[in-house]
């Protein structure tokens, strides 16, 4: 028998699109401000998951909770863009993306007119009309081609309510996901906050035998909540549920993916989640386990899943979207990137705050990372454990004296490093203590004299809904070169 434990994708992946096509299942996430966005994974047995592709190379705003769909046998990813500082858009829109098979080419972004909101939910009725649900819930029609709209947003559900002695961060009705089982449509929504209090985001069901209503409540919503503080798994919600590898729609074993952050861990973001799903006799989706925090029974024929694994980068080929990828973009951001002797990489902004820096996803618990940095001209460069633009730490170097940053502000130590333009960096956490070491030419490694605890650098503190990763930054009207990047999980 084989077992898995969660997370199946480690990292900051939330609101997880799954869709099954064929024998493989492909999934996406809200990928945020960053630059590829829309990163699409493959797998066979809903455990392991492979990178493929990113579906957009530039977003043109903060890419929210998508939804994948077939169609006619072609396949369209529908996009809420959320205005950014980087970002031309004036209030939420929804875009779509298409393309003839998975592994794209993705199309440019269309825009389908819809402003005012975010989560949208493909579903195509008895009837073979295609339509799109957002959060409220509310609904509007698409075109045959899925490439506009017709009429407007119309409301057509109001949710489920929880008691209101429940803790939860807020109401908040949103991410549909739709389906269809036999006689019934099915609505998958989130009710309680994505973030906030642990016992807030929870999954609710409700049914129709027509999208037109009425939408009738299960009976036993919600279906997976997170009830206590002390389960591994916090805030769970925005769920899709789909069938098992090898199992028809009307029967067999279902399976049900949704994110969720780790007790202790929120600095990781929201993980991506799987749990069994039973049918109840009177036809509904009723999850089989309470706590999801322990060893899982796979589904049938799944492989075992991979331990961690940590990788040395040289920049011989330059893995944006798989590896790296950009915070807050601007277009054309990716020129700023210049592979071959290690990655040369154009300095943008005054420092870590406004220089859009290269970062990557961690999902261990502690974990170590190393590059040799290079200034050419006048610049500032280093490594960041980097949230967002408000909150990071971390230390670079601007050819007269080592910066040390805690909290999104360069602190007042003066590290007794010596003046140079050619640094290694390295940076530890160890389940949030957070160290650093550096050394030139080749020598000693001295470690910096300021340990950081980084528990607090999370959504709830900030207020964005991100996590904690390490990143490059290179700052001023000069460059710098990355050499020799190395990073370990160490737990």
């Amino acid at each position: 028998m084989t077992t898995f434990t969660n997370p199946i994708l480690p990292g900051d992946r939330p609101d997880p699109a799954v869709i099954r096509v064929g024998e493989e299942y492909w999934m996406t996430y809200s990928s945020f401000e960053a630059a590829p966005g829309l990163l699409l994974h493959r797998s066979r047995d809903l455990v392991n998951w492979t990178y493929v592709t990113a579906a957009l190379p530039e977003p043109i705003g903060n890419t929210f909770a998508v939804d994948i769909a077939e169609h006619d046998g072609r396949f369209f990813i529908y996009i809420p863009f959320i205005p950014a500082p980087w970002s031309e858009l004036t209030e939420p829109s929804i875009f779509v993306v298409h393309a003839d098979a998975m592994e794209g080419p993705w199309s440019a972004p269309v825009d389908l007119g819809i402003r005012g909101a975010i989560d949208p939910g493909h579903v195509v009725d008895a009837e073979g009309r295609r339509w799109l649900f957002t959060n409220g819930i509310r609904r509007i029609r698409l075109s045959d081609d899925g490439l506009s709209t017709i009429g407007e947003l119309e409301k057509v559900y109001d949710g489920w309510r929880y008691p209101d002695e429940w803790i939860t961060e807020a109401y908040a009705l949103e991410g549909p996901k739709l389906f269809r089982r036999g006689e019934w449509f099915y609505l998958v929504s989130a009710v309680g906050g994505t973030a906030g209090p642990p016992t807030g985001h929870m999954v609710i069901v409700a049914r129709s035998r027509s999208i037109d209503g009425p939408w009738e409540n299960h009976p036993r919503n919600p279906i997976a909540r997170t009830t206590d503080a002390a389960q591994k798994w916090w805030s769970r919600g925005h769920a899709t549920l789909v069938p098992a590898p090898g199992a028809a729609v009307e029967g067999g074993d279902w399976w049900m993916v949704s994110h969720g952050y780790e007790n202790g861990f929120r600095t990781l973001g929201r993980q991506i989640l799987l749990e069994p799903i039973r049918w109840s006799a009177d036809g509904w989706p009723e999850a089989a386990l309470d706590d999801i925090g322990g060893a899982l029974v796979a589904p049938r024929g799944a492989g075992a899943q991979p331990d961690a694994v940590g990788f040395d980068d040289d920049f011989a080929e330059l893995r944006l979207g798989e590896r790296w990828a950009f915070h807050a973009p601007g277009l054309g951001e990716a020129a700023r990137l210049t592979a071959g002797d290690g990655l040369r990489m154009a300095g943008k902004g005054a420092g870590p705050a406004d220089t859009s820096p290269l970062a990557i996803l961690t999902g261990a618990h502690a974990y170590e990372v190393e590059v040799d940095v290079e200034l050419e001209g006048d610049a500032e460069a280093g490594l960041l454990l980097f949230f967002n633009n408000r909150l990071f730490c971390g230390m670079g170097i601007d050819g007269e004296r080592m910066l040390s940053y805690s909290g999104g502000i360069r602190t007042h130590w003066r590290e007794p490093a010596p003046a140079t333009r050619r640094i290694a960096l390295r940076i530890r956490n160890e389940e949030h203590i957070v160290s650093g070491w550096y050394r030139v030419g080749g020598g000693k490694w001295t470690r910096h004299a300021i340990r950081y605890e980084t528990s607090g650098y999370h959504s709830n503190t900030i207020g964005d809904l991100l996590s904690l990763r390490p990143a490059l930054y290179a700052a001023g009207a000069g460059a710098a070169r990355f050499r020799d990047v190395r990073y370990r999980p160490l737990a």
